[in-house]
């Protein structure tokens, strides 16, 4: 038998683009490697902030964000995401970039979820900050006229402070729990014809288990996706 050489390292399915932050990241978090049943590569963009990228759109990050994911191809990688779900904005960018699939954004499952769905049912999609959102994000993975309820936890005290603010790297997980819980209630409360949840934030895919049990609907995140494609793009079982 003839193994293939040419790369630095061997057999890992996915690498991550990833922000640099320094809160904490739970089990289900993409920055968490230890729950994924594969190895993972993982490229940090210095100074590419969560602020840099949510609240400021900074062009200036999209060449570091090229340069991160042609060196994980280099490097052997199969397949690539990122650790922030805004970064949808520049989902047709990096997938022009390399040769490997791309899937920089959990959003990027919103129409497929859609269409699992009943005719007069919504996906329910909670986002790190609603007011962020752009057409340009929803477009960039593909989001056209699907029927979306959009909720964010900007508005959540703590999940501002440390999350989007940077201003703690501490996390209280019960009220982290909590203020997520509330989110995804007064959505479902105002929108009853929501019929599945895609979590766009990967800071919450901890808590996806708990949600879907707690609200009886099924819970989409990047962490199930990065599952999937890895199970895609390296084929163990028929």
């Amino acid at each position: 038998m003839i193994l293939q050489g040419g790369y630095n390292i061997c057999d890992v399915p996915v690498g991550v683009i990833s922000l640099e932050s320094y809160f904490p990241k739970p089990n289900g978090h993409i920055k968490h490697p230890a729950c994924f049943d594969f190895p993972i590569l993982y490229k940090t963009v210095k100074g590419a902030t969560i602020d840099r990228l949510i609240r400021e759109r900074d062009p200036e990050l999209l060449k570091p964000f090229i340069d991160a994911a042609k060196e994980l191809e280099s490097e052997g990688v199969k397949a690539i995401t990122g650790s922030c779900g805004f970064l949808a904005l520049h989902q047709k960018a990096l997938a022009d970039a390399v040769g490997i699939p791309v899937f920089m954004s959990s959003l990027i499952q919103v129409p497929l979820v859609s269409r699992m769905l009943r005719s007069d049912q919504k996906v329910g999609v909670v986002v790190a900050n609603s007011e962020a959102l752009t057409a340009d994000h929803l477009t960039g993975v593909g989001i056209a006229d699907e029927p979306i309820v959009v909720a964010g936890m900007q508005d959540q005290k703590q999940f501002s402070d440390v999350i989007l603010q940077a201003k703690y790297n501490d996390l209280d997980m019960a009220l982290f729990e909590q203020e997520l819980c509330t989110v995804v209630e007064n959505m479902l409360n105002n929108n009853p014809e929501v019929g599945s949840i895609v979590l766009e934030c990967t800071d919450l895919s901890h808590f996806a288990p708990a949600l879907q049990k707690r609200f009886a609907l099924p819970v989409f995140d990047l962490t199930s996706l990065t599952r999937m494609v890895a199970a895609t793009v390296n084929r163990t079982i028929a």
